[in-house]
C-alpha cells in the first residue's frame, strides 16, 4: 500500500489543531488558579476549579468517549459472536456517570479534595494510600497504551508509514501540551476531540450505508446475510457473564482519577453533578455512529470491495472494523476526513490518563508520602518529569507489549474489584479503618486473580461454579487455543467480598482494641487507637470555634496524617455550597 498523500494532509492537519489548541488553552489559563494564594501545581492538576458547563461538558463525556470507545464499541457489533447485545460500553458508562453524579460527584468535590486518593490517605494514612496508588496507575497506565496501540492500528490502515514512528510522534504531541498546560490543555483539546469525532464519523456513515456492497442493515440486524444478526443474542447460560461484565462497566467505571479529576475541577459541587449527567448523556449520543458502522461492517460483502474476499474477522483485524469502513467504503476524500479526524481524536484521548497518573504521585505519594514540606514549585517539576515519564512507559507498551489489551482488562478488574469498595467504605461507612482497608485489598485482589485472564493466559486457581473450558481457533494458523471461562460473576462477588471485609475487619479491629482484649501496642498501622510520645502532637487536630483555634490533643482522630497535611486537603474556595462538609468535619465524625 503507497502512501495516501491525502490521509497524511488530513492527520497533519488535525495533529496540528489539537497542538494548536493545546498551546492556547495553556496559554490563556497560565495564570488561573494561581493568585491569591493559590498554587501553581494544584492549578495544573484540577484547572482554577472553575471549569464551567461548555467545556466541562465536554471533557467530562470524553472521560470515556475516545479512541478506545469508539473502536470498541464498532468492534464488539460487527462481531458475529457478540453483537450489540454484548456492546456494553455506551450503557454500562453512561450509567457510570449517572451513579457517579449522583453519589460520588458532590462529597468529593465539596471537601476539597484535589486528587481521588486523598480521602483513602486522610483517613486510611499514606502507606495504604501508596497500595491503593498501584492498582489505579496501572489503569491509567495501561488504558494510555492501549490507546496508542489503536492509534498505530488505525494509522496502519490509513497510509504506509512506520507506524511506531508515528505512535511516539503522537505521544510526544500529547505529552508536550499537558506538559505545558495541565488540565486546561487536556479540557479545551477534549472539545476539538469530540467535535472531530461526532463530524468525522457522522460525515462518513452515510456514504459507507450507501456503497453497494453493504446490504440494508434494517434486515442484517435480525436476519443472516453475509454473517450473523448484528444485533447479538444473549445465551440463558451467558447471563451471569453479561451482567458481571455490566456491573464492571457502570460501577468500575467510577473510580478513576480521569474521572475525578474532571468533578475536581468543576466549580461547585452542584455543577459537577450535572456535567455528570450531561456526559452520560454525551457517551450515548457518540456511541451512535460506531454502532452503525459495526452494523455496516456486518453487512458487506467484502469481496465487492478492494479489501478483498477474506472478511476483517477471520483476518484477526476486527478491532479495526472502524477505519476499515471508512477506508473502504467511503470516498477518498471521506475517508481521509473521516480517519484523520479519529486519529486526532484517539491520540487526544491518551493526555488525561497520563496527567492523571502524574497528579496522584506527585502529591498522594511524593508530596504526602515523602516529601510534606516540598514547595509548589517542586511539586509542578515532579509533576512534568512524571508526566514524561508515565507518557514514555505508556508508549513503549503500545509499541513492545502485544498483550496491553489484557493488561488493562486486568487492571480495570482490579480498579473495580479493589479500588470501588474503598472508595465506598471512605466515604459512606462510618468506622471503617487501615485494617479493614488491607483486609479488603488482599481480598479482592486474591479472589480476582484466582480467577485468572484468558487475555494474558494467566490461568485460573479459583474454579468458580459454572466454569467451562472453552476452545479458539486462530483463523490464520488454525491453532487451537485453549482456556477456561468462568460464567460465575466472579469479579462482582469480588467487589462485594473487598467491601465486607473492609467493613468487618475494621469493626473487629476497632472492638479487639478498645475493649482491651488486645493490647494497645498491637495497634502498629496506629488506625485505632493513636500512638503515644512525639506522634500526640503530630495527630493533633485543630477545632476552630469562630477566630479562637484550640488544640485538641484528646480530639477522637481517625486519619493517619499530621496536620501539616490536613490542611492541605481543604481548599475554601470549593466550601461554598450549602451542604458541604469540610474535611475537618468529616474526619472527627463519631
Amino acid at each position: 500500500m503507497a502512501i495516501h498523500a491525502e490521509g497524511l494532509a488530513a492527520i497533519v492537519l488535525f495533529y496540528l489543531l489539537i497542538l494548536f489548541v493545546g498551546i492556547w488553552a495553556a496559554w490563556k489559563n497560565k495564570n488561573s488558579g494561581v493568585g491569591e494564594g493559590g498554587d501553581r501545581s494544584e492549578s495544573i492538576m484540577v484547572g482554577g476549579r472553575d471549569i464551567g458547563l461548555f467545556v466541562g461538558g465536554f471533557t467530562m463525556t470524553a472521560t470515556w468517549v475516545g479512541g478506545g470507545y469508539i473502536n470498541g464499541t464498532a468492534e464488539y457489533v460487527y462481531l458475529p459472536e457478540n453483537g450489540l447485545a454484548w456492546a456494553q460500553a455506551p450503557f454500562g458508562y453512561a450509567l457510570s456517570l449517572v451513579v457517579g453524579g449522583l453519589f460520588f460527584a458532590k462529597p468529593m468535590r465539596s471537601r476539597g479534595y484535589v486528587t481521588m486518593l486523598d480521602p483513602f490517605q486522610q483517613l486510611y494514612g499514606k502507606r495504604m494510600g501508596g497500595l491503593l496508588f498501584i492498582p489505579a496507575l496501572m489503569g491509567e497506565i495501561f488504558w494510555s497504551a492501549a490507546i496508542l496501540s489503536a492509534l498505530g492500528a488505525t494509522l496502519s490502515v490509513i497510509v504506509d508509514i512506520n507506524i511506531n514512528m508515528s505512535v511516539v510522534i503522537s505521544a510526544m504531541i500529547a505529552i508536550f501540551y499537558t506538559l505545558v498546560g495541565g488540565l486546561y490543555s487536556v479540557a479545551y483539546t477534549d472539545v476539538v476531540q469530540l467535535f472531530c469525532i461526532f463530524l468525522g464519523l457522522w460525515i462518513s456513515v452515510p456514504f459507507a450505508l450507501s456503497n453497494p456492497a453493504v446490504a440494508d442493515i434494517s434486515i442484517s440486524a435480525r436476519e443472516k446475510i453475509y454473517q450473523s444478526p448484528w444485533l447479538g443474542t444473549i445465551k440463558s447460560e451467558d447471563l451471569w457473564l453479561w451482567a458481571d461484565n455490566f456491573f464492571l462497566l457502570m460501577l468500575g467505571g467510577i473510580p478513576w482519577q480521569v474521572y475525578f479529576q474532571r468533578v475536581l475541577s468543576a466549580s461547585s459541587a452542584t455543577y459537577a453533578q450535572v456535567l455528570s449527567f450531561l456526559a452520560a448523556f454525551g457517551c450515548l449520543v457518540m456511541a451512535v455512529p460506531s454502532v452503525l458502522i459495526g452494523a455496516i461492517g456486518a453487512s458487506t460483502d467484502w469481496n465487492q470491495t478492494s479489501y478483498g474476499e477474506v472478511p476483517p474477522k477471520d483476518r484477526e483485524q476486527s478491532d479495526m472494523i472502524l477505519p476499515i469502513v471508512l477506508q473502504y467504503l467511503c470516498p477518498p476524500y471521506i475517508s481521509f476526513f473521516g480517519l484523520g479526524a479519529v486519529s486526532a481524536a484517539v491520540m487526544s484521548s491518551a493526555d488525561s490518563s497520563i496527567l492523571s497518573a502524574s497528579s496522584m504521585f506527585a502529591r498522594n505519594i511524593y508530596q504526602m508520602a515523602f516529601r510534606q514540606s516540598a514547595s509548589d514549585r517542586e511539586i509542578v517539576w515532579v509533576m512534568r518529569l512524571t508526566i514524561f515519564v508515565f507518557g514514555a512507559l505508556a508508549t513503549a507498551m503500545a509499541l513492545l507489549t502485544g498483550s496491553v489489551y489484557g493488561l488493562w482488562y486486568l487492571s480495570s478488574d482490579l480498579v473495580y474489584v479493589i479500588i470501588f469498595p474503598q472508595l465506598l467504605s471512605v466515604l459512606f461507612i462510618k468506622g471503617t479503618n487501615t485494617y479493614g482497608s488491607v483486609a479488603g485489598y488482599v481480598f479482592g485482589l486474591l479472589l480476582r486473580i484466582g480467577g485468572g485472564e484468558p487475555y494474558l493466559k494467566l490461568p485460573p486457581f479459583i474454579y468458580y461454579p459454572g466454569w467451562v473450558m472453552q476452545s479458539k481457533v486462530h483463523p490464520l494458523t488454525f491453532d487451537v487455543e485453549y482456556y477456561v471461562q468462568q460464567r460465575f460473576p466472579f469479579k462482582t462477588v469480588s467487589m462485594v467480598a473487598s467491601f465486607l471485609a473492609n467493613v468487618v475487619f475494621s469493626y473487629l479491629t476497632k472492638y479487639l482494641f478498645e475493649s482491651g482484649m488486645l493490647s494497645h501496642k498491637y495497634d502498629f498501622m496506629d488506625a485505632v487507637v493513636s500512638k503515644h510520645s512525639k506522634e500526640i502532637m503530630d495527630k493533633a487536630t485543630l477545632v476552630t470555634n469562630h477566630d479562637n483555634i484550640i488544640l485538641s490533643e484528646m480530639a477522637p482522630v481517625r486519619q493517619a496524617l499530621g496536620t501539616s497535611l490536613a490542611g492541605t486537603f481543604t481548599n475554601t474556595e470549593a466550601l461554598s455550597d450549602d451542604e458541604a462538609s469540610s474535611p475537618g468535619d468529616f474526619l472527627n465524625e463519631d
